[in-house]
């Protein structure tokens, strides 16, 4: 059974699924990459993500590596419209892909906290990054983003949750969340365009 047709017949996320359509996953054969655009797009605009993601591209031209990464100067990147955390943590990812195994087949064969507890060793990189990693890079169809705000507003709508402490509203979704396996990841994306729109 497909994501769709098993998503659709949920009481209440199913009049979701139904009213959007089947969705598909995309997969980004280049996670440092994947990462890198991530870090810089957190917290800003949709818009002005993309304005920094074209003017590192312009820097990196059509290969990019991480090892051009490296070689750009810190100021120098950080001039695109970078905060010097997110500088430092781009940097971080650079250096790590260089001195690690950060290839998407070497990540492919590790089971989604695997890869978790590989990725958080990077500055910067926190869970719900490698989180995003795992959907959008990896392709992982069962991820359920529990600390996704985005995520958490569209539950309480959906679901009517009452308002609760940060550890018992996570137990709510969660708990929610497992009747959605092993198509969590598509729930996921369900429940962000839902909130969108």
């Amino acid at each position: 059974m497909d994501a769709y047709t098993f998503l659709a017949a949920d009481d209440r996320l199913g009049q979701v699924v139904r009213a959007i359509g089947p969705l598909e996953l995309t997969i980004n054969r280049e996670p440092w990459l994947y990462l890198t655009y991530s870090i810089m797009s957190q917290q800003l605009s949709t818009a002005v993500a993309r304005t920094l993601r074209q003017r590192l591209d312009a820097m990196l031209g059509a290969h990019p590596t991480p090892a051009a990464i490296a070689a750009i100067p810190f100021d120098t990147l950080k001039s695109i419209g970078l905060s010097h955390a997110k500088t430092t943590y781009i940097k971080s990812v650079a250096d790590f892909a260089m001195q690690q195994d950060m290839r998407f087949t070497t990540l492919q064969q590790m089971d989604d906290e695997g890869v978790i507890r590989y990725l958080i060793q990077i500055n910067g990189v926190g869970r719900w990054t490698a989180e995003m990693l795992l959907m959008f890079s990896l392709g992982r169809p069962d991820v359920f983003a529990s600390d996704d705000l985005g995520i958490r507003l569209a539950m309480q709508d959906l679901f009517s949750f009452r308002k609760a402490s940060p550890a018992d509203m996570r137990r709510k979704m969660t708990e929610k969340a497992r009747h959605w396996s092993p198509y969590r990841t598509y729930a996921c994306m369900y429940l962000w365009r839902w909130r969108d729109a």
